[in-house]
């Protein structure tokens, strides 16, 4: 999807009634490994994610280096068919690599020409420009590699963070269009979309076409990683919009450390004590005995654990023991 940092241009989507009727939202780990590049490429124009990036470029091998900078032109257009438009509302990594693989060589090689339009492709990109298919198939298939062990080692470890804020987004600009419709929706996302009787146009684009949604929806893909919407370039696909989503500057805000008294606030006093005694299993009586209560008034709070999945149960001869669930050893812990 070659995506300028400003030229002019506009791209315009006309959006029927189908075509609203089937606007919807997707969170797209692709999308958001795209864009990532362009941070590393372009440290000013994100400057939220510099500490970030810093530490990425510290863990990159030298040859992913080179590749995955490769594919971000120096307008920082990205090739259209490393950003496919989802399929479902949260698609995995892997369910998006395996389309990108089966995008056909014509393709491929005219979405890295239009990235780096107008000059030649890098070096690591040239087996494009080769006439044989398979050398083309060999370098999607080396830019998947290297997409996926970049995913693994940079956004991976804060993607549910990253999904929680992007998931976040999308219920604010649903209730945008449940209670404003289009229009307040297209007047929010950016200052760069226009929305006037049907057709939704995008500024500063490099390229000048309109698109017919010809009832195949909109999609609306927020992302932490885009400085201003980008559709796609080519005027044969459907109308897709990466757009920058809020929240962007929580993002690396570091945790909140945990609140001693938390877990007491939430359980009360009486069954926060009891968790955390039950590390190791115990009688009710031996838990009234280290509590200096009856056996009756420890057995409601140990009713009242075990319903919520926080102990179990176990019985050994005529006993019952009780220990922290799975669940309660993580409450405990927090």
């Amino acid at each position: 999807m070659p995506k300028d940092v400003g030229r002019g241009y506009m791209i315009s989507f006309l959006l029927g009634v189908d075509d609203l009727v089937d606007t919807r939202f997707a969170i797209s780990p692709l999308s958001e490994v795209m864009g990532s590049l362009r941070a590393l490429r372009a440290p000013a124009l994100y400057p939220l994610h510099v500490r970030w990036r810093t530490s990425v470029l510290r863990t990159l091998e030298p040859a992913d280096q080179r590749l995955l900078s490769a594919l971000v032109g120096d307008s920082l257009a990205l090739p259209d068919f490393l950003t496919p438009r989802p399929t479902s509302f949260a698609p995995t990594i892997e369910d998006e690599l395996a389309v990108v693989r089966a995008t056909p060589v014509e393709v491929v090689r005219r979405d890295l020409y239009a990235a780096h339009a107008p000059r030649v492709l890098p070096d690591a990109l040239r087996r494009a420009a080769a006439p044989g298919d398979p050398d083309v198939l060999e370098l999607v298939d080396g830019i998947c590699s290297s997409l996926r062990r970049y995913w693994e080692s940079a956004l991976l470890p804060h993607w549910p963070r990253i999904r929680l804020v992007l998931e976040a987004d999308i219920t604010h600009r649903a209730r945008q269009l449940a209670t404003g419709g289009a229009r307040l929706l297209f007047a929010e996302l950016h200052p760069n979309l226009r929305w006037r009787d049907g057709v939704l146009t995008i500024d500063q684009m490099i390229g000048h076409h309109q698109v017919d949604g010809s009832g195949r929806g909109l999609r609306l893909v927020p992302s932490l990683f885009a400085h201003k919407p980008a559709p796609p370039i080519s005027a044969e696909e459907p109308p897709m919009l990466d757009y920058p989503g809020r929240g962007a500057a929580t993002l690396w805000e570091p945790e909140p450390a945990p609140d001693a008294s938390a877990l007491g606030s939430l359980l009360g006093a009486p069954r926060t004590t009891l968790l955390r005694l039950l590390a190791e299993p115990l009688p009710t009586v031996e838990l009234a005995r280290r509590l200096g209560v009856t056996p009756s008034a420890v057995s409601q709070h140990l009713r009242v654990l075990h319903a919520t999945g926080l102990v179990t149960r176990t019985r050994d001869g005529r006993r019952v023991l009780y220990r922290r669930s799975p669940l309660g050893e993580r409450l405990a812990s927090a």
